[in-house]
Formats: C-alpha cells, structure tokens, sequence
C-alpha cells in the first residue's frame, strides 16, 4: 500500500472538513433540476466517529471524492485535525481505540468489488499522531512475522489502559464439524499474540465492562450453547442452552455486562416481544422482571456505558431512541433534543466518567446522519461533520411509521415516503426488504428510498410477517409462507395505499434486493392486476437452490444454518418439495409478462449468477421487456460506487419508463 505524502493527506483533510469538494455542496444557479444519483449512493464523507477513551480526542473516517477513505483524529482541546492513516491504493475500512494514543484498524479497497478482491483486510496499529505504525495481520493467507490473514478486529471495548486488545482468529480452512473462533491477545506494539483459553468450539466472544473475556457463544444441531469464564478462577463453565432458530421463551442473547459484573440479556421471559432484563450468572435463570420494556417491540439494541457503570440502553421503537438510566445523561439528552429538534439523536460517551465531550449521532428522515460534540459543563453543541453533503432536507421526502391490516387481519408495520411537498395519486414503488427474517425498516435517511422519493414516487416498505422486531408471533407467523402470507401481506400494503389515495392503482412497481428481489418476482406472478413492473437485484429465484444448489464456489450459508434454521423457517427440501415449486419464480416465469430489470452480481455466494441466468432464460421466451445486467466483481449487494450509480440510473430509466413522466397514458 501505498502512503499519501503528508502535505497531500492534509490538504484533502482540509478539503474534506470544509464541504469544498462536497457534490454540488455550493451548487445555486446551475443546481441540476433534480439531485444527482452520486448525491445518494456515493460512500460517505465521514463515519464511524468514536471518542479516545479520555474524551480528549475523536476519530474517525474521512472521506472525499476522487481520494480514499483516511483515518483521521481531531484533538478537541487544541481544535486539530490530523490524518493518521491515508492511502492512495486502499482505504481504511475500521477502527477502534486501543488506549487514548493508540488505534487498531484495518484496510480495504471500496473501488473494486469483492470479486476482485483477493486480499483480506488485514490489521495495523498506529499513534494518534500517525507515528509508530505497525502492520499485525497479513492481508494474504500468510506474511512473514504476522498473524495470519483470518485475524479480524473484535468490535468491541477492551479494557483501553495497554497496548493490548483483544482480536479474532477463524481459520476458514478449518472444517466445519471442528471449525471455531479463537480469541487472541494481542500487544500492538511488538505484535506479540497469546491465545486465550475456551471452552471448546466457539462461535463468539463477549467481554465484560473491563473488556475482559467472559462469555462464549456456540450454535451446532439447532442449539446454541453459552459458556461463562468465572473472574476469580479464569475457569469456563457452562450458563445456559437453548434452541437457535425458532425464537424459543427460553433463549436470550447477551447485550453486555455492567461494572459490577451483572449481565444483561435480550430475552422474551414468557412474554411475546424480548426486552431487555438481567441474568442470575451463578444460576442461568433471567429475570423476569425487564429493565427495558416496549410493547409490541422486541428490544434489539445496546447498552451505553463507560468504566464501572452503565448508564442507559439504545433502542428502536417507531425510530431509534434511548432510554437512561443515570439522570445526568437523560438531563443531558433533553438538552441536545432541544437543540436538535425533529432528529433522532444518540448519545454516546468515552470510557472516562470525566470526559468534558459527549458525541451527538444526530438523524432524521430528510437528514442524513450527521456528527455534534456536547458539553455538558457548557452547555455548547458544536458540529463535527456530516456523512453526506449537498443533501437538502427540503428535497428529500417525509417518511412516516404507517400499519395497516393484512387480509387475515394481521396488523403490518410499514415506512411509507412520499415525494417533497406530498401529493396523493401517486405513483408507488413497493420496496421489499432483504432477509426476510430480520427487522427490514428503520426510520431515517436512506439512500435507495430518498432517491426514488426525489424523483416523484410514493415509497411503501412493509415490514410483513417473518420481519423481527416485532414479537415473537408476528416473526413466527412468516415460517414457511415465503410466496403465500408473506406475499400477500406485501400486496395488502400496495392495496391500503390505494384505498387512502396515496397510489395511483395503475402506477405500482415492486422491487428488492435478495429476498426483495425474490419477492418482487412472485408479486408480477401473482398478483398481475396490482404490479406494473418489478424490479429484482440478486434475488432468489428457486427456493430449493437455496438448500442444493449450483455453486461455483462454496456459500457463505453456515451448515447449522442450513440444516436446522432453513427447514424450519423457509421449508424442508423434501417434504416441503411441492410448495417449493408452486412459489418459486423459476415455476412462475410464464406467469410473468410486466416489463423487468433483473441486476446480479458475478460472485455472489450468497444469491449464485445461476439463479438470474436460469430465470432470465425462463422468462425472455415469452417476455420481451426484460432488461438484465450483470457486474462482474460484485457479489451480493453493490460495494463499487460506480456500479451503484450505474444500477440506480437504470432504475431511474426503468421507473420513468413504466409508472413515470414517461410512462404511456392510462
């Protein structure tokens, strides 16, 4: 890799900090009518800020157009910016604090994808002032003196009092019956390594409020298996077991751990939707009694806290939010919101009690995120940056929470964006979230929904049945109805738009990405009368590919997963084998006349190029309005700007083509 000189490295710094080189930041008579797709899908200005353990010092990425990603640290007390780490061939990619002048991180190249990637990320360390850099991990399967290629940052607050950390060791060319994940303490200075002791196969690490090993998590035959390490004795033992899949009343998940060693877990505790409650570590049992508590949402957020002490939780509601503990931070979080109105804002603090700064995270849904520093003893905010410049709040669109009720009376949460200055009659994009089992939706700027919002459509994102945060039944309701309830529940939030005026009824097009993507290939099969067109970017097209089916290389599906999670949450190959092919799209391309852009990725593992070229073949027998392109490095989702730019400029096209300006009348 190759160094920027530091004149260069600190003029881009400049630049950057400034907005000077910001896409149309000062852009006034000849501002494009509509905002440029490189406004939304470029790689952010600055990310991943984070305060040095004393609160001195901030870090972060920076990034600018026409250079790489650079890891930068602002010295707060003298108002200094300094770029530590810079490159010209590669761009930083992670970072964490390892003491207050010390950082571990890691390097990629965002410009190519990962296709073209033959190189890991690798590990280096390096003093706030850009001195004393070190490479720790290979970013080959070997170097001379380094810790192997499968050396990866742990993403966790250590102890930040050494110049040691805790990092992760997953050999990939292990097998899968014994593969496991070590732990390894790591000296940055000299790159000296020492294994620490388990418990035996481990798939995670969780360490406690001194940034101390303490837990391990393993998942094999559909059980998950939790060991504690006893702080006296240093010796494991085994905390609890439970199922891994099915979302089970006796499962949990550990959030973090306090300064007087209690840990707190995500658990349902009998109750429908998880909260956030404690454990008993000498007996296993939870709490019955939760300490976040939010009705009808499964708690699914982290802990704040520093030294000794946890201070509050971070959550998801209708949007994000915290709740505190410590009355210091909730007076503190009512002073911000009222500097920062109408925005989400998440509070986060260094790990010394007498830091002078806390740092802002400050969202909404016309804003994109953006970085403020807080003085509780002055009561000053003072803005940091923002991740994208040149947005204007007053061109995005209004984003609303909205339910509505499915057809078997299933009430649906869903986000529905509608173009700056509203309208009714509009035309709508049904934009279907990836997973499926996840939670799809969060409120905020997104890139993909204000872009479609700034070219005059309606956006509806449903979080149907399967979609978690929601409860356990509302997740459980979508085992097995990939094509059937899922899909319905789809349709029924494209028809409640209609009944309210919101969509014109026949300008509705349905897309996604993956299970999206999926998705939007059985709504133009299965419900021709309600869709226009779709839109499809790596989606699955045979279900039971899924389980058995043409790689050109190995997926990055886990065995467990595949074995115990699939069949209980998608079907089983063998027995569900008919409803497999009565709800695949590859079974219902002569169903499918809309007009279709279909976008895949080369080496995606996860989603494999067969599963376009096989339904592609499919459905250009009898459709000729189906627009197909491939990126050749890419694999599931697009990593190169480029290609992101090129995807959504057809997309553009696509929608203008078929429910926009230039669709023909109705």
């Amino acid at each position: 890799m190759k160094r920027l000189t530091s004149l260069g490295a600190h003029v881009l710094l400049a630049c950057a900090l400034s907005g000077a080189l910001a896409i149309g930041a000062h852009a006034t008579e000849a501002a494009p009518a509509l905002p440029p797709v490189e406004l939304f899908f470029s790689n952010p200005l600055l990310a991943k800020a984070e305060l040095s353990p004393s609160g001195r010092y901030l870090a972060a990425l920076s990034g600018a157009p026409g250079r790489r990603d650079m890891l930068i640290v602002v010295d707060l007390q003298e108002n200094k910016a300094t770029p530590v780490a810079s490159y010209n061939d590669v761009d930083v990619l992670q970072f964490q604090w390892v003491n207050d002048g010390r950082l571990l991180f890691n390097v990629s190249d965002k410009q190519i994808g990962p296709g073209g990637n033959y190189l890991a990320s690798g590990l280096y360390a390096v003093n706030r002032d850009g001195s004393e850099m070190r490479q720790l991990a290979s970013r080959r399967a070997s170097g001379p003196r380094l810790l192997p290629s499968y050396t990866y940052m742990l993403g966790q607050r250590g102890a930040q009092n050494s110049d040691e950390v805790y990092v992760l060791s997953s050999d990939p060319r292990q097998n899968e019956k014994v593969f496991t994940t070590n732990l390894l303490r790591l000296n940055t200075m000299t790159g000296q390594s020492q294994a620490v002791s388990r418990p035996g196969q481990v798939d995670s690490w969780v360490l406690d409020n001194d940034g101390e090993p303490r837990l391990t998590l393993h998942a094999s035959g559909g059980t998950t298996t939790m060991h504690y390490r006893e702080p006296a004795s240093g010796k494991w033992r085994q905390l609890a077991q439970f199922p891994t899949y099915a979302g089970s009343k006796e499962g949990f998940t550990p959030v973090g751990f306090g300064g007087d060693g209690k840990l707190y877990v995500r658990a349902y505790a009998g109750k429908d939707a998880a909260a956030l409650h404690t454990m008993d570590l000498a007996t296993g049992k939870v709490d019955p009694q939760g300490v976040v508590v939010m009705p009808g949402y499964d708690f699914d957020g982290g802990l704040v806290s520093r030294r000794g002490k946890v201070l509050g939780a971070v959550i998801e509601t209708d949007a994000p939010g915290s709740v505190w503990f410590d009355k210091e931070m909730a007076a503190i979080q009512q002073a911000v919101d009222k500097l920062l109105p109408n925005a989400a804002n998440l509070i986060s603090v260094a790990a010394n009690p007498e830091a002078p700064w806390v740092l802002v995270h400050s969202l909404s849904d016309v804003r994109p995120l953006a970085y403020y520093l807080y003085s509780p003893g002055s009561g000053k905010l003072n803005p940091v940056g923002n991740s994208y410049e040149g947005i204007d709040p007053a061109r995005m669109g209004r984003q609303d929470p909205v339910r509505y009720k499915a057809r078997d009376g299933r009430e649906i949460p869903a986000l529905l964006t509608v173009p700056p200055g509203g309208g009714k009659n509009l035309p709508l994009v049904v934009l279907v979230h990836g997973g499926p089992y996840v939670r799809g939706n969060h409120w905020g700027w997104a890139p993909d929904t204000q872009f479609l919002a700034s070219r005059g459509y309606a956006v509806l994102e449903p979080d149907f049945r399967g979609s978690r945060g929601y409860g356990t039944a509302h997740f459980q309701a979508g085992f097995k109805q990939w094509g059937l309830a899922m899909q319905n529940d789809i349709a029924d939030g494209a028809r409640w738009a209609i009944a309210q005026g919101i969509a014109d009824p026949k300008r509705i097009c349905i897309a996604g990405a993956s299970y999206g993507g999926y998705a939007a290939l059985m709504g133009l099969a299965k419900d021709p009368d309600l869709y226009k067109c779709g839109i499809n970017w790596v989606g699955v097209t045979d279900i039971s590919l899924l389980f058995n089916g043409h790689w050109s290389f190995d997926s990055d599906l886990s065995e467990d997963w595949k074995n115990h999670g699939m069949p209980l949450m998608i079907g089983d190959p063998v027995k569900d084998a008919a409803q497999f092919r009565a709800t695949s799209p590859i079974e219902q391309a002569s169903k499918i006349t809309q007009p279709l852009l279909l976008a895949y990725g080369a080496v995606d593992r996860r989603v494999p190029l067969y599963h376009g070229n096989q339904f592609r073949e499919a459905v250009q027998a009898h459709n000729k309005q189906v627009e197909w392109v491939v990126y050749e490095d890419e694999g599931h989702g697009w990593t190169r700007p480029q290609n992101r730019f090129d995807f959504w400029k057809r997309v553009e096209s696509f929608l203008g083509r078929h429910i926009g300006a230039g669709a023909a009348p109705h």
